[in-house]
């Protein structure tokens, strides 16, 4: 592994696997925050997770003993709803997500509807609520109407929990509207891309280029680095191994490997 060796302006923090897992802080995270902190260097958490509203991220960040407010995080659900703003202004949403989900997008003024024949927005996300019923509501959304637009919030697959295996996420959703419906899904805001790494740096006033995105997962942490041009480090306390970063495509692989958070204090 190769350490980091090198000081940056600030530090983009994926949450699960990285700050924390599950419900418990991950070790040397707090001593690293706080050296980050008494710096005066500046530092934003991100995750794909729809699962919770920013506010709500923010409160159990707090409730483990970090400094936390809501404008410090960018989930994949308000980067969604900023996408929605600026290239489908105007758009009536059907969301297959959860109540924290639609919570952000109200928040943010988009209109929300259930009734297929107004929707103009179909938006896919990790939806342990999934019912028959959403995907008739897609699919009478979308069938033979080429006009109305389809998006997913993120791409994982899965949601990793500790000590299992997990559970399905919003590209399951997704996979499913696309099944019944033949449509492709146009744009997928999150961690891959590189919106989510270049709309946190805007949000510090910091360059990206001065900016060390952390991360937990090859496929999305490090590859949304790697697209908007930040430097990064993967760490391993979440769901990538040593075996795994020893088997990665030299194109997949972060500018820096540490076993944790504490080894970048």
């Amino acid at each position: 592994m190769r350490a980091v060796d090198a000081l940056f302006d600030a530090y983009l923090l994926d949450m699960d696997g990285t700050v924390y897992l599950g419900d418990a802080l991950l070790p040397g995270v707090a001593a690293f925050l706080g050296r980050v902190e008494r710096s005066g260097r500046r530092r934003a958490f991100t995750t794909n997770n729809t699962t919770k509203t920013r506010a709500e991220y923010a409160a159990k960040l707090r409730g483990l003993g970090l400094t936390a407010e809501p404008g410090d995080i960018v989930t994949s659900g308000s980067l969604t709803a900023a996408w929605i703003r600026r290239h489908r202004p105007g758009a009536r949403c059907f969301v297959l997500g959860e109540p924290p989900l639609l919570a952000e997008f109200a928040q943010a003024g988009i209109a929300l509807t259930k009734d297929p024949a107004e929707v103009t927005l179909v938006v896919t996300s990790y939806d342990r609520t999934f019912a028959y019923w959403k995907l008739q509501t897609a699919f009478d959304a979308l069938r033979g109407r080429p006009e109305v637009g389809f998006i997913a919030t993120h791409p994982d697959a899965y949601c990793p929990f500790p000590g299992g295996q997990g559970e399905p996420d919003a590209a399951a959703v997704t996979a499913a509207v696309a099944a019944c419906t033949g449509r492709r899904c146009e744009a997928v805001i999150g961690k891959p891309s590189a919106a989510m790494a270049v709309t946190a740096c805007a949000g510090l006033g910091v360059a990206v280029g001065r900016t060390l995105l952390v991360g937990d997962r090859l496929a999305t942490d490090i590859a949304a680095g790697r697209a908007a041009g930040t430097p990064t480090a993967l760490v391993l306390t979440g769901d990538t191994s040593l075996e795994d970063l020893a088997a990665a495509p030299d194109d997949a692989l972060p500018d820096y490997a540490v076993a944790s958070l504490d080894d970048l204090a």
